[in-house]
C-alpha cells in the first residue's frame, strides 16, 4: 500500500486530506505540526509521498528536505507554503521537492499532484527494476573475477556502497559520516562494522593474488604485487567503471 506522511499546522485541512488519501487507497502514516516528529515518522514508515508546510515546529520544511536529502530517503515532497519569492520556491525545487503549491490550495488538487507522482513511479518501476538488476548482475561478475566470495558480510555491504557511488559519486568523498552509515542502517549494523567488512572483502581478494584480474577489469596495471586499494578507492574504481559503461 502506497504511504503518505501530512505535515501541516492547520488541523482540519490536515483531517480533509488524511480522508481523501485514505479514501484513494494511501495509508497515512503520520499526521503532525513538527518537523523534528515528521522525520521520525518518515524514518520508520518510509512513505512515498510527503504533503508539508514550509512553516513547521522545531524542524521547518527546508530543513526536513535537506535531512531527507541527506539521509537519500526516496520520498517524493509537495510543498505547501505562502510564499512567492523565486529564490524560496527555487530553494524547494533544488531540495527534491517535486511540487510547491501556494496557500490556499484545495486539498483536492494536493491529491492530484501525489496521483501524477504516483503514476509516473508506476511507469519507471519496470525500467529502473531492469537496471538495478543489471548494475548488480555486473558488480556481481566483478567481485567473482577478483575472487571476492558472496558468503562473506563485506560482499553485500561492498555492492551497496558501489550502488551508491554509481547513483552519487560525491558520496565517495564522505565515505565515514555518509556511505558507511547508510549501508549500516538499511543491514542493520554499525558503519564501523560496515567499513571491517568491506576491508576484509578486499583483503581476501588481494590475498587470492588476483591483481592481474583486478588491472584487467579497470583496463590498466592499476595495482602491483601485494599493493591494495583503501575501501573508498576500490567502491571509486568500480563505480566510475560501470558509469563509463553506460550502466546507469
Amino acid at each position: 500500500m502506497k504511504k503518505v506522511i501530512i505535515m501541516e499546522g492547520n488541523e482540519a485541512f490536515a483531517g480533509e486530506l488524511a480522508k481523501l488519501f485514505q479514501e484513494g487507497g494511501y495509508e497515512v502514516c503520520g499526521i503532525t505540526d513538527d518537523g523534528a516528529e515528521g522525520l521520525k515518522i518518515m524514518s520508520k514508515h518510509s512513505p512515498s509521498v510527503a504533503v508539508m508546510s514550509l512553516l513547521l515546529k522545531n524542524l521547518d520544511g527546508f530543513s526536513v528536505m535537506e535531512e531527507a536529502k541527506r539521509e537519500q530517503r526516496k520520498t517524493d515532497f509537495i510543498v505547501l507554503g505562502n510564499f512567492s519569492d523565486d529564490k524560496i520556491i527555487n530553494r524547494v525545487i533544488n531540495l527534491g521537492a517535486r511540487y510547491y503549491l501556494m496557500k490556499p490550495v484545495s486539498a483536492s488538487v494536493v491529491y492530484d499532484r501525489a496521483a501524477e507522482i504516483a503514476e509516473e513511479v508506476a511507469l519507471k518501476e519496470p525500467v529502473e527494476r531492469k537496471r538495478a538488476n543489471t548494475l548488480d548482475e555486473r558488480i556481481s561478475n566483478i567481485f567473482i573475477s577478483i575472487g571476492i566470495p558472496p558468503h562473506i558480510k563485506g560482499y553485500s555491504y561492498l555492492r551497496e556502497g558501489i550502488k551508491m557511488a554509481v547513483a552519487d559519486p560525491h558520496i565517495i568523498n564522505n565515505v565515514t559520516k555518509g556511505l558507511y552509515p547508510v549501508i549500516g542502517e538499511k543491514f542493520a549494523t554499525s558503519a564501523s562494522k560496515v567499513e571491517r567488512a568491506i576491508r576484509h572483502a578486499i583483503e581476501v581478494a588481494w590475498n587470492r593474488g588476483r591483481i592481474d584480474a583486478v588491472n584487467a577489469i579497470f583496463g590498466a596495471r592499476v595495482y602491483i604485487g601485494t599493493e591494495k586499494p583503501t575501501n573508498s578507492e576500490f567502491i571509486a574504481l568500480v563505480a566510475d567503471k560501470l558509469i563509463l559503461e553506460n550502466m546507469m
